[in-house]
């Protein structure tokens, strides 16, 4: 019986080193400067946030923020390649077309440019969160509809998870967001992360 328990502490262990010898996963974000903390502290802003709340899990999960204010899609098109060769992912999250978009660029490059990313990611083996984003009203509604629904499009035709606007629940509070009424204040930023976690969690098992 004691060489039994003996042999079984030893099991455990085994079992716990092991466990905490597993390298952490990585969500990377791959985003614009509503990812990039824009004109708040860094650590105010979603995806510093969401670093945190991860830290607490078991396993362990970091998170990787590639993100550049003014980044477009096709900007990121050709970073991503870099990123996932030096991150490798686990889970990727794209939140790019806020800046094609309020340029006015067509929408099918932009299209184009997120299914690309899309299935590099894929190709390595991550999993995929597309966040929506939504335009202000003077861009009018073909232009608006047609942004929305090139998320929605994605998300079906790649099956990869979406959250239809990142920023749902902010955008039309003027005391959640900054002067420009594109970027959330520091208050703002926890409700953002709310929004993507919705996306987030289920891919995280």
């Amino acid at each position: 019986m004691r060489r039994f328990l003996c042999c079984l502490v030893v099991l455990w262990g085994a079992i716990a080193a092991a466990a905490q010898a597993a390298p952490a996963k990585t969500v990377l974000v791959l985003g614009d400067s509503l990812s990039a903390a824009h004109n708040i502290p860094v650590e105010a802003g979603w995806v510093h946030l969401l670093g945190d709340r991860l830290a607490k899990m078991e396993p362990g999960w970091t998170v990787v923020n590639a993100s550049i204010s003014g980044e477009t899609s096709l900007s990121g098109r050709n970073r991503l390649p870099g990123l996932l060769e030096k991150t490798k992912p686990d889970v990727l999250v794209i939140e790019l077309g806020a800046n094609d978009g309020l340029r006015g660029l067509p929408l099918a490059p932009l299209k184009e440019n997120l299914a690309a990313m899309i299935d590099a990611a894929q190709k390595a083996h991550a999993r995929v969160l597309l966040l929506g984003i939504e335009l202000p009203v003077n861009y009018g509604p073909q232009y608006r509809d047609g942004l929305r629904a090139v998320y929605i499009d994605l998300a079906k035709a790649k099956h990869v998870a979406l959250v239809p606007f990142l920023l749902d629940g902010v955008a039309l509070k003027p005391e959640l967001m900054q002067q420009d009424g594109l970027h959330p204040v520091t208050a703002g930023e926890p409700m953002v992360l709310d929004n993507v976690w919705k996306g987030l969690a289920p891919l995280l098992h």
